[in-house]
């Protein structure tokens, strides 16, 4: 299982940049990474948010629906996030930036992070 972080802030979602693999350096995607063994959805996300971008967060409601991954032998799953305490630094990635919904299109996002940012397109998150 792999969570993401929609982190919404003053009508902007987080995206990030990948630094690595090469294949995917450049391309954008939600923060987070793998659940580990015994720990939660949610607990992943928030250790990951801290381990990515030095930030503390409260984890909210799903977005979107659960993403095939990897010839569906994982799946990825996006809540939308606020930050309770830290200031967004790329600790693990080679930019960051905040998009409001116009600005969406403006990066390239990895093929599994497209169905998520029609979701946030179309959804409450970004009023």
């Amino acid at each position: 299982m792999i969570v993401g972080a929609a982190i919404v802030a003053d009508g902007r979602v987080l995206a990030c940049a990948r630094a690595h693999p090469p294949e995917l350096a450049g391309r954008w995607e939600f923060p987070g990474g793998k659940v580990e063994p015994g720990e939660s959805e949610t607990a992943a996300l928030a250790r990951e948010c801290h381990e990515e971008l030095g930030v503390r967060v409260a984890v909210g409601e799903r977005v979107g629906a659960d993403i095939p991954l990897g010839h569906r032998r994982t799946v990825l799953k996006i809540f939308a996030a606020r930050l309770l305490d830290g200031d967004p630094r790329p600790l693990e990635h080679a930019e960051i930036r905040w998009l409001a919904r116009h600005e969406l299109h403006t990066v390239a996002w990895l093929p599994a992070d497209a169905p998520i940012v029609e979701a946030l397109r179309a959804g409450p998150w970004l009023d």
